[in-house]
């Protein structure tokens, strides 16, 4: 009843129908071009995580500012008067940007060793290269073998120098922080009374509105930064780098393969469209649905407050696909229509069309929803977000589709297909002979290809590599190598180690250094000066134990603790560390600009504990960070001699890799409830178990193939491709009830499963194959991407095209004719 009003009312009213979409997607496309892309820190953490938490409390309590390093290789010698002067000019064009804190360069760090001195000479004396008479010799010696400086500030070759841009802390940011948070760690414990939330509600819409106003804020700082390195390029290779510059490097990929890649897939597929159909309506329809579903829904998605990361970065290509199938499907029924009733009007074989695809489209969509809905059910905000999305997209889709096809169609006069591509095409039953004699083959192919998957999947890893975002041909990614090569690394991870609380006559423990500071031991314990309780040997030990254990793992490219500047001691004091007296002086005495440099990144005396500061060489190739994460946790334990409770890992290394395990675990739980809710939806559209057995099965080849590939090829599980599943189970999801229906229909004619099955391929298997064929072709474009995450999206899409089709049309017949699960005729009977 309710369609057959609606098929009256789009036909009758069609351009009033016309205007309303048009109005509706200038409406929502206004809203669209204030959609945000977010690929900032923040959205690849959980805030529900304790390491988070933990590491906000960390970064409290030490100066750490947010930075980006710039890696210099001048053309001449480094320490050469043009060479240095060339840095200094970098450094004061940086200084003029807006956001910058401050500088450190080689020109500014203290010089311990050129020429050695007594640790009490040093502190009433630092030397810097702007010193007067130093030896630029000994400089280079002590840059290059310094623990302090050595693949830290210089490259082991001393060709290549790091420039840290220390960037402003953002107060207001970290105080709209803090209260949200406040309020987040409030409901974890307890639920929020009525004034609390809408105090809640406030401070998650003051932090998310100052969030939006400050990203451009920081890509203009970024920029800027840029720009100012462009004039120095002539005198050395420049490159820029920093957990920010990713951030801001990977928004600038997303938004450019939108722009040029969706531009581009549209393109391609007219030119297919074109092929298949040769009638301009039959282009211009699904690229019209497809602009105007994808507009609306990015308008909702801006006003609902939703914004795009590096997860969801790819909602609207599976938008595409899911409108176009819709779409493509509408098109080759009403021309297959139009061959049986030729003396129908316009009107008449809109209304057949839409008789007869209407139920399996509702279903596809119905389906979708309660898969991407599984997504929403997981505690990870992005994967949430783009459940919503595609969720809104698919809804969107089904109603657009319906909407303008039958509207649409009714403005042009009725008009003969063109059949000249379906006369030409045999695939459909070239599959349909395969199902019927060689069912035993595609069995057995089937069984190898499962083989080959088990095998994959044996091989797939769950790992997150920025560097291979990018190819190699790229700035981002020469950079990035070259500060892991000859700088330290490039993702920061760091470790807390506390202390219990010291004795005062601890501190007597400590073994001077030499006579000179036996005044200052004495001066020390007179006032029980907190420094001098603080530097004990026995912390000291804990402390460089700590230091050597991490310096030995190949991973690590570069570790600054208390440690590293102990050692210098070696150095200084024939090969004795610096001992507790001499680094409670340095903390006491060295000058502020210097002791930000050695000291105070380290130490907590407060809060008793030491900070070492870890750079993770991000460009090794056999690099797992979750085993290594894992082993640093067990071996500080079982080999270094700390107790568990009293040391934590922080940073961003933590909160990335916590990121990816719970979205992996998330996508395994949400991808068995996907499956679940597509049983039940074939239960109850076809009521048959056999049927939701054998569509669940048909189902699982795609996904089962697809991480079997990611596992031979090594690609890795991560933020980018871990919703790759969803994809593959949306697209086979869309074949397999198309066919179903198809097939249910054909059997009701005569009970013949054979003679169904091939009327069926004949039919329906035009729209699979030519939806698919225009989805593949115009897929294939992303491979040309300099950003890695969308090429091997498109490939993995195109590789889940071409496995579904296969699957759907040779081993889901094959299954249907095997095991009858629409009864037979005396079944039915």
């Amino acid at each position: 009843m309710f369609l057959q009003q609606y098929i009256d009312f789009v036909t009758r009213y069609f351009k009033a129908v016309l205007f309303f979409v048009a109005i509706a997607t200038a409406v929502f496309g206004y809203y669209a071009q204030h959609l945000s892309i977010d690929a900032s820190a923040e959205t690849l953490l959980l805030e529900n995580d304790k390491d988070l938490k933990l590491t906000r409390e960390v970064h409290g309590r030490y100066i750490s500012p947010d930075y980006l390093v710039v890696a210099f290789s001048p053309k001449e010698y480094m320490l050469s008067d043009a060479t240095l002067s060339t840095i200094k000019s970098l450094k004061e064009s940086l200084l003029g940007i807006k956001g910058v804190e401050s500088i450190t360069t080689l020109l500014d760090v203290p010089l311990l060793e050129s020429p050695p001195m007594a640790i009490s000479e040093v502190v009433k004396n630092v030397r810097t290269l702007s010193s007067p008479d130093i030896d630029k010799t000994m400089v280079q010696k002590e840059l290059t073998t310094s623990p302090l400086y050595a693949k830290n500030l210089v490259s082991s070759d001393f060709k290549t120098t790091a420039i840290l841009v220390n960037l402003k802390d953002d107060e207001t940011f970290t105080k709209l922080l803090k209260e949200r948070n406040n309020f987040i760690e409030l409901q974890q414990k307890r639920e929020l009374n009525k004034e609390e939330k809408q105090q809640f509600e406030i401070a998650k819409k003051a932090f998310k509105e100052y969030s939006n106003s400050t990203r451009d804020d920081v890509h203009s700082l970024i920029e800027n930064v840029r720009s100012s390195l462009d004039p120095f390029r002539s005198d050395g290779e420049i490159f820029l780098g920093g957990v920010m510059m990713i951030a801001d490097d990977m928004i600038g990929f997303v938004k450019s393969d939108i722009a040029i890649y969706g531009t581009a897939i549209l393109l391609i597929m007219v030119g297919m469209l074109w092929v298949i159909f040769r009638q301009i309506r039959f282009v211009v329809l699904p690229i019209l649905v497809s602009i105007c579903a994808v507009v609306i829904t990015t308008g909702i998605n801006a006003l609902l407050g939703l914004e795009v990361t590096v997860v969801s970065s790819n909602y609207v290509a599976m938008q595409l696909i899911t409108t176009l199938s819709l779409v493509i499907h509408l098109i080759v029924s009403y021309r297959e229509e139009y061959a049986l009733y030729p003396h129908f009007s316009q009107k008449e074989l809109i209304e057949v069309t839409l008789k007869r695809m209407s139920v399996p489209s509702v279903f596809i969509i119905l389906t979708s929803v309660a898969g991407f809905g599984s997504l929403m059910t997981c505690d990870i905000l992005p994967i949430i977000d783009l459940g919503t999305m595609m969720n809104i997209g698919v809804t969107v889709s089904l109603i657009a589709a319906y909407l303008l096809f039958p509207a649409m169609m009714m403005l042009f006069p009725k008009k003969e297909p063109v059949l000249t591509f379906d006369k030409a095409f045999t695939l459909n039953t070239i599959f349909a002979q395969i199902v019927e004699h060689h069912g035993k083959k595609i069995v057995a192919m089937v069984v190898l290809i499962l083989g080959f998957s088990l095998f994959g999947v044996t091989k797939l890893i769950v790992e997150n590599s920025f560097i291979n975002y990018f190819k190699e041909s790229t700035e981002i990614y020469k950079g990035m190598q070259k500060i892991d090569n000859n700088l330290g690394g490039t993702t920061p991870l760091e470790i807390v180690v506390k202390f219990p609380e010291a004795k005062p006559q601890e501190a007597q423990k400590t073994t001077h250094g030499s006579d000179e500071l036996d005044s200052f031991a004495d001066e020390f314990a007179e006032d029980e000066n907190d420094a001098q309780y603080w530097f004990t040997a026995q912390k000291m030990e804990t402390i460089l134990r700590v230091h050597d254990y991490l310096e030995s793992l190949s991973e690590i490219g570069n570790v600054s603790s208390l440690g590293t500047l102990s050692k210098v001691g070696r150095i200084l004091k024939e090969g004795k560390d610096f001992d507790g007296v001499e680094l409670a002086l340095m903390y006491n005495e060295l000058p502020q600009q210097f002791k930000k440099i050695l000291l105070s990144p380290y130490v907590n005396t407060e809060y008793n504990e030491a900070r070492f500061v870890i750079r993770i060489v991000d460009s090794d190739k056999n690099l797992r960070r979750d085993e290594l994460l894992k082993k640093i946790q067990k071996d500080l334990v079982t080999k270094v001699g700390l107790k568990k409770e009293d040391f934590e890992l922080v940073g961003m290394m933590v909160l990335y890799n916590n990121m990816l395990q719970s979205l992996f675990d998330s996508q395994i739980s949400t991808l068995g409830l996907a499956l679940l809710s597509l049983g039940a939806m074939f239960l109850f559209l076809f009521r048959s178990l056999k049927i939701a057995i054998v569509a669940l099965t048909v189902n699982m080849v795609p996904i089962s193939v697809i991480f079997g590939i990611m596992g031979v090829a090594g690609i890795p599980l991560d933020i980018m491709s871990i919703t790759i599943a969803s994809i593959a189970l949306g697209i086979t999801v869309d074949n397999t009830i198309h066919y179903f229906y198809r097939f249910r229909e054909e059997l009701a004619r005569d009970g013949d499963y054979i003679a169904s099955m091939h009327r069926a391929h004949a039919t329906i298997a035009f729209g699979m194959f030519y939806y698919s064929l225009a989805t593949i072709v115009g897929f294939l474009v992303l491979v040309t991407s300099n950003f890695i995450p969308t090429l091997i999206f498109g490939l993995l899409t195109v590789i889940v095209l071409l496995v579904a089709i296969v699957s759907d049309l040779l081993f889901s017949p094959l299954l249907v004719v095997i095991f009858k699960p629409f009864g037979t005729k005396t079944t039915k009977n």
